[in-house]
């Protein structure tokens, strides 16, 4: 996601100061028991295992209110009598009820601990019931500043959806809102009046007429959802559909819209299938056949919900008609369709288990925007796509960030992660080999949450290279490495300066016509050379610096 630059120059940094707005990215230094409490798997969540979600809510457009319940099934995997629900106030965590009998909550912030009176056994399946109600916190710049958008579009009509990422799912409903434990599958039932019709994730299975004005939309997600996927869109929309013949057969691909915008969506939406052929070609089949694709206009930009991403690039080419690298590739496609369907692949079907991980959503899919130009247009396109975006990069702090208190690293994870993956393309210097690696990933953490380390040694061994340093280069690091060379007796002397130990990374260079591999390391090496006048460069592919002494 990123936000409406003042200038092309300044987008990034804009971008991440965007993103910090509603605690994405954000500086912190010191952490509170809230923030632990929301981002450590806690003894109290630990001991069960999300299966079922029923989430069953009324949407209260004038008064800005949500009501309702969500009903929890679980598996108990050790003994224990207390258990975490998260809910975020404003909202009130009415009543919590299992087995028919009301339940003692001990409320402190966020989070809610639950006694249970039954005995809880190894291996049973139980169930418990959160009730709540109240006013959401209202986004006010979503979706950075996240909540519920309570919107109006231009012909007077609501127009609300969620957004959260980051701020947590338990905004608007109360989850057990940790990534580390997905829900196998979910139904989502909600309310909204008559007029309108609620858009939300997965299969619409029904609706149903109610006697006092109202509608209820049943949606069933069959596939495992992390808790920020999930999400509600109400609004006035119109709907088109076409069916996609993918990898694993017919995709159905479906698109809500406001109904002044059905004819222009119409054209304009013509990047998704296109998408999803690039896609599939090089990230493998769509994750989410059973739940479709849908994409869904919202009020606010846009974000990667699971099977129903939002759209909001005011159908613009380009992110709000921007090109973000500067090279005149940036136009060739609507940012918003490509970015964040993107993450379906890296986000929704991999998805990192603490927010520190966040790279592994946001690398992969930045890079995916120029995979996607790669596919139509080729590799120099592509390559002159993401090398446009290095200007976009701050290296103010590392782009992994603090492990277990909800807290993200650099905003660089996205520009510096895409150039990092960019860089380790070339390195691999099979192109097959390295589509193989993309595909791969998705193959083997299929519907998984997952740590960096996995992905690190993953890449290592599918690559068969040495990528300690390379990841703590460009992950944990904020220097980019400096290729210090000199000229001098027909001999070209080389290393590396300004990495971490260890650094031995190759790197393409050219010395007058001819292209060849070195592979520096902290320590001056030597290279001969016809003469001393012959023109030097590195590959502008690799994400480096040099400089001539």
């Amino acid at each position: 996601m990123n936000k409406t630059f003042l200038s092309i120059v300044t987008l990034g940094l804009v971008f991440c100061s965007s993103l910090k707005a509603q605690g994405l990215l954000e500086d912190k230094n010191t952490f509170s028991k809230q923030d632990t409490l929301r981002g450590t798997i806690t003894p109290e969540r630990e001991w069960w295992d999300l299966t079922y979600y029923h989430l069953d809510i009324a949407i209260n457009p004038d008064e800005k209110t949500i009501s309702g319940k969500n009903t929890i099934h679980y598996k108990v995997l050790k003994p224990n009598q207390v258990l975490q629900i998260d809910l975020q106030p404003p909202l009130e965590l009415t009543k919590v009820l299992q087995n028919g009998k009301e339940l003692a909550i001990k409320h402190d912030g966020n989070a809610h601990f639950i006694t249970l009176k039954d005995l809880q056994n190894i291996g049973d399946i139980n169930t418990l019931e959160a009730h709540y109600k109240g006013h959401p916190k209202e986004a006010v710049n979503a979706p950075w500043d996240g909540g519920i958008s309570w919107k109006k579009d231009a012909n007077r009509n609501p127009f609300i959806a969620s957004s959260c990422q980051g701020l947590g799912a338990s905004v608007w409903w109360p989850n057990k809102d940790h990534m580390y434990d997905e829900v196998d599958s979910m139904l989502i039932s909600v309310n909204v009046p008559k007029d309108l019709m609620d858009v939300s994730n997965g299969r619409l299975r029904k609706i149903e007429d109610k006697e006092d004005d109202t509608k209820t939309y049943h949606w069933f997600v069959d596939n495992p959802i992390n808790n920020y996927g999930v999400n509600i869109n109400i609004g006035d929309y119109a709907n088109f559909s076409e069916v996609y013949e993918g990898e694993k057969g017919d995709l159905d691909m479906n698109y809500y819209v406001l109904k002044d915008n059905l004819t222009q969506a119409k054209e304009h939406f013509k990047d998704a299938p296109k998408m999803m052929k690039a896609f599939e070609h090089w990230f493998g089949p769509y994750p989410f056949y059973e739940d479709s694709f849908k994409l869904v206009e919202v009020p606010y930009l846009g974000m990667e919900h699971q099977s129903s991403v939002t759209y909001g690039n005011q159908y613009l080419q380009g992110y709000l008609g921007k090109d973000l690298s500067q090279t005149g590739w940036g136009l060739k496609f609507d940012f918003i369709i490509i970015h964040e369907s993107g993450h379906e692949w890296f986000a929704n079907n991999i998805t990192y288990k603490d927010i520190a991980d966040m790279w592994i959503h946001e690398s992969f899919t930045a890079y995916s925007e120029n995979l996607f130009l790669d596919y139509y247009y080729g590799k120099e396109a592509s390559a002159d796509y993401v090398i446009g975006t290095r200007k976009n990069v701050s290296n103010d702090k590392p782009i992994i960030g603090k492990y277990n208190v909800n807290s993200e690293g650099s905003g660089d994870m996205y520009y510096k992660g895409a150039n990092m993956l960019h860089t380790l393309r070339q390195w691999v210097n099979d192109d097959e080999k390295w589509r193989s690696i993309l595909r791969g990933l998705n193959k083997t953490f299929y519907h998984q949450t997952v740590t960096t380390s996995q992905i690190e040694n993953y890449l290592a061994e599918a690559s068969g290279l040495e990528l300690n340093a390379f990841f703590n280069q460009y992950l944990r690091a904020i220097r980019i490495p400096i290729l210090e060379y000199s000229i001098e007796k027909k001999s070209l002397r080389y290393r590396w300066t300004n990495t971490v130990a260890d650094f031995k990374m190759p790197i393409r260079i050219k010395t007058g016509d001819k292209e060849q591999w070195i592979t520096p390391t902290s320590k001056w090496q030597k290279l001969k050379m016809a003469s001393n006048k012959m023109p030097f460069t590195t590959d502008r592919n690799f994400y480096v610096e040099s400089k001539s002494l």
